[in-house]
C-alpha cells in the first residue's frame, strides 16, 4: 500500500520545449524545518513524457570555473542516449541539439538554466548533442544516462559551429583540447537515424 501511494503522488512537473522530446523537469521538494527532501527519479513517471529505456549509467561532473563550457557530446546509433541533467551544485546553462535526420528542428538547440536551486532537470531524449557553460564557480552536475558509454560511438559537435549558433551567455574561459578539436558539421551531415 505504502508504494502504491508513492506512485500516486505525482512529484515531477514535465514542461515541454520547442524541440520534439525535450523537457524541462521541475522537481517538487517536501520542505520543513531540516531541509528538503525530493524525488530524484522516477521511471513510471519518466516513462509518460518518452524516457522508455532503463538508466544505464550514472555520471556526475565537478567543474571548477565559471564561463568553462564541455560538450557538445552525442553517441552515435546504436549506442544514441537519452540523459536526464541536474545541477547539484552551482549554476549552469545546459544546451542540447536536436541532431536526428529528418526532425523538423534539426540543428536547432535550446538552452535552460539550471541550478541547485531551481530544482530542475533537462530530459533529453537519443539523438542530442548536449552541453553546458557554467555560470558560477563549482558547478556539479549528475547525469543519467539510458545508455553506457562507448569511446567507438562518442562524438561532438563544436560550440561555435555557425549552423548551430548557440549564444552562450557569458564569455568562455576554458575548453578541453577534445572539445576545441570538434569539427563544424559537415554539409552533408544529414544527422542521426535512430
Amino acid at each position: 500500500m505504502e508504494n502504491l501511494e508513492i506512485n500516486q503522488n505525482n512529484r515531477f512537473d514535465f514542461h515541454p520545449q520547442p524541440l520534439k522530446g525535450l523537457w524541462v523537469v521541475h522537481r517538487k521538494p517536501v520542505k520543513d524545518q531540516r531541509g528538503f527532501f525530493c524525488r530524484f527519479f522516477c521511471a513510471e513517471e519518466f516513462q509518460t513524457v518518452g524516457l522508455k529505456k532503463p538508466i544505464a549509467q550514472i555520471n556526475h561532473t565537478y567543474t571548477l570555473g565559471k564561463g568553462a563550457i564541455r560538450g557538445l557530446h552525442f553517441q552515435y546509433p546504436p549506442y544514441a542516449e537519452g540523459k536526464i541533467v541536474s545541477c547539484l551544485r552551482g549554476e549552469v546553462y545546459d544546451v542540447a541539439v536536436d541532431i536526428r535526420k529528418s526532425s523538423p528542428t534539426f540543428l536547432q538547440w535550446h538552452g535552460e538554466i539550471l541550478s541547485a536551486v531551481n530544482q530542475r532537470s533537462l530530459l533529453i531524449p537519443e539523438g542530442f548533442a548536449h552541453g553546458f557553460q557554467t555560470l558560477a564557480d563549482n558547478c556539479e552536475l549528475l547525469y543519467l544516462h539510458s545508455e553506457a558509454f562507448y569511446s567507438q560511438a562518442e562524438s561532438g559537435l563544436h560550440i561555435a559551429d555557425p549552423r548551430i549558433g548557440i549564444v552562450w551567455p557569458i564569455a568562455m574561459t576554458e575548453l578541453s583540447e577534445r572539445d576545441r578539436n570538434h569539427s563544424f558539421i559537415d554539409p552533408d551531415f544529414k544527422g542521426l537515424s535512430l
